[in-house]
């Protein structure tokens, strides 16, 4: 088998990442329709990301924010977004390149996607390192829903849940096509 010299999972993860950004950009200028809202994921150390740093001390690693009744000013280009959430009843302010999101959900149709993120270790409460997994639960999405890669194509079929229902979301994890 050919090494990958084209480098096709980072076009991949390009390519999904501007969902992520269309989604945004929508949202921004459109408001979010009907019942869906957004749980974004991101490592609050990457560069470009711009928070207090006394709420950056609070999650060194990383952060998931919600975007779905109390958000205002949402701001989306090519680069990243904007928006401004309240902490401890103070509004605050948060910049995040999309390059930083490690995950983005919107669980009122079953959506997800996990990303790479350059530098990024999940770790745990004591914060030792920890593997990623098939699932999110800090989103609360189910395992079926939220996309990431595995190792192998054989230790993804291993780990892949079973169907929960016919209305669960299908998941097609790309490294299933990725050669070795």
């Amino acid at each position: 088998m050919g090494r990958d010299l084209m480098g096709y999972d980072v076009m991949v993860q390009d390519a999904l990442r501007g969902m992520v950004r269309t989604a945004l950009i929508r949202a921004a200028s459109e408001g979010l329709p009907g019942e869906h809202h957004f749980f974004i994921n991101f490592a609050t150390g990457y560069p470009g990301v711009v928070m207090p740093d006394w709420l950056k001390a609070s999650y060194p690693n990383d952060m998931i924010i919600v975007l779905q009744h109390q958000f205002w000013d949402l701001e989306a280009d090519e680069n990243g977004f904007s928006v401004t959430l309240q902490f401890n009843k103070m509004p605050q302010r948060l910049t995040v390149p999309y390059e930083a999101v490690i995950s983005f959900a919107d669980p009122s149709v079953q959506f997800g996607l996990r990303f790479q993120v350059e530098g990024y270790q999940p770790k745990d409460e004591t914060g030792t390192a920890t593997p990623p997994t098939l699932s999110d639960p800090r989103s609360g999405l189910p395992a079926s829903s939220v996309t990431e890669p595995a190792a192998s194509a054989d230790e993804a079929k291993e780990e892949e849940p079973a169907a929960e229902d016919e209305g669960s979301a299908e998941v097609v994890n790309l490294d299933t096509f990725r050669k070795k």
